[in-house]
């Protein structure tokens, strides 16, 4: 018997809500409040002035391609999460937009190719993976609300394999939420990074 297809397991996740027991195929809900004490200071200030973070990067991008921002719809709007953000386990299409820049960068708007990502669990929480590409985020998901999950993760750069725990380096920390803009569209907002742009947004399709 073939395996339901991620858009049919969130149609289900949608009408049935969180009313599943034992093994779910989608990401359960880890408790809301962890991530507060898991999180380090300066991510925690990264999350705390997203909204800062996202206008800013949102003006400078708009100024100098509007019509590509505009063409992305809801996944480049602060305010257009959807109920259910955790998204079912499974492989996903990603690919990263940065916006605004950070010198020595100075391209305020750019679309990184499409990749691959894979939502999985390590032992009793959700996590969540960028599998290809030159900047690699891999971390772990905590509920915050029913339409934003939080990311925790690092980054893993070039050909390396294996990522940094969290809280080891600074730089390499990568903060940000999960949500839900479209049936079966998400994407992961990272304010303030520590590489080229002033915000990331990593959008996530079923692949």
């Amino acid at each position: 018997m073939r395996n339901p297809s991620i858009p049919a397991l969130v149609a289900l996740t949608l009408v049935a809500g969180c009313a599943r027991s034992g093994k779910a195929d989608v990401a359960e809900k880890p408790p809301e409040t962890r991530w507060r004490t898991v999180a380090t200071a300066a991510d925690r200030d990264r999350l705390r002035d997203w909204r800062k973070s996202w206008l800013t990067a949102l003006e400078k991008a708009r100024a100098i391609d509007a019509p590509a921002v505009a063409a992305q719809g809801a996944l480049f709007e602060p305010d257009q999460a959807l109920p259910t953000a955790m998204p079912p386990v499974g492989d996903y299409r990603c690919r990263a937009f940065k916006l605004g820049s950070q010198p020595p960068f100075t391209a305020d708007f750019r679309a990184r190719p499409w990749a691959k990502c894979r939502v999985g669990r390590e032992g009793d929480m959700p996590v969540l993976e960028k599998l290809d590409g030159a900047q690699r985020p891999a971390g772990k998901l905590y509920t915050d609300t029913d339409a934003r999950a939080i990311f925790l993760g690092t980054l893993k750069l070039g050909d390396e394999t294996i990522a940094l725990p969290y809280g080891q380096d600074a730089k390499r920390d990568v903060a940000g939420y999960l949500e839900r803009v479209g049936t079966t569209r998400w994407r992961l907002v990272l304010p303030a990074p520590s590489f080229e742009s002033d915000l990331d947004v990593i959008e996530l399709v079923p692949a």
